[in-house]
């Protein structure tokens, strides 16, 4: 390189290191001329060439009118995806609400009341939590329960509520009210299963209990063997009603 080419790079201040200075010298040339330096309007007067200033159009303007439209669509764009998140669990904490509902109408077919294991029970469709548009994505999220079978706890994690529903309605105790058509009596009736299944018999009163089917079982079997062929009413079956109305 020739020493007259390095002494034009070294003495010259365009170089890309002060790109930004000298674009906003410009900009304010553009703005008001005499506010730079006289050495630097005059390079910026030979750059229009005798062109009118006004004819060139300052860059910052532009430049921050397209950032505040750029950031105007992001703010629509996560106001949308906000909107589209709402929409989306309000969705499945309707899901979480039908498959409360349905454990309680539902949970009966399935519950465990053949201790030999000998009866095959298929669990209905609208069991499953994904029939109802839940995954397992969603276990481990909180959902409003309202305090759901007595509880207190007005928000549970989906993994906790179908543990909870299983093992009310699905347990070793099954009940039926969906059949009753009165609403309060069926919710009361609800109710009062959910606390007698989250509140178990001591063993004193396990042994209270089997003392009085015990019981009911020997008067039936005396009975029958005292009097042979007479007639009377059999409590096979209803064995279970002597302990509940004492």
């Amino acid at each position: 390189m020739s020493k007259e080419l390095q002494a034009l790079i070294q003495g010259t201040p365009l170089n890309g290191a002060n790109a930004a200075i000298i674009e906003q010298l410009y900009e304010d040339y553009l703005d008001d001329p005499k506010s730079v330096p006289a050495s630097w309007q005059g390079y910026f007067s030979s750059l229009i060439n005798g062109a009118d200033r006004f004819s060139e159009i300052a860059h910052g303007p532009i430049v921050d009118a397209l950032k505040q439209q750029a950031k105007l669509r992001s703010t629509q764009t996560g106001k949308r995806s906000q909107r589209a998140v709402a929409g989306t669990t309000n969705e499945k904490q309707a899901a979480v609400s039908r498959l409360i509902q349905v454990y309680a109408l539902r949970g009966h077919q399935i519950a465990d009341i053949d201790p030999l294991g000998l009866m095959h029970r298929e669990e209905p469709r609208v069991l499953q939590f994904d029939f109802l548009g839940l995954d397992k994505t969603d276990l481990d999220n909180e959902f409003y329960t309202g305090g759901l079978a007595g509880t207190g706890h007005k928000r549970m994690k989906l993994r906790d509520i179908i543990s909870l529903l299983r093992s009310i309605y699905c347990g070793t105790t099954g009940a039926e009210f969906a059949h009753v058509s009165r609403s309060r009596e069926r919710l009361w009736l609800r109710e009062q299963f959910e606390a007698l299944i989250r509140k178990p018999f001591t063993a004193k009163e396990q042994r209270w209990l089997l003392k009085q089917l015990t019981r009911a079982e020997t008067l039936e079997r005396y009975l029958h063997t005292r009097y042979v062929g007479q007639k009377r009413f059999s409590l096979e079956g209803g064995e279970s009603l002597s302990p509940m109305l004492d």
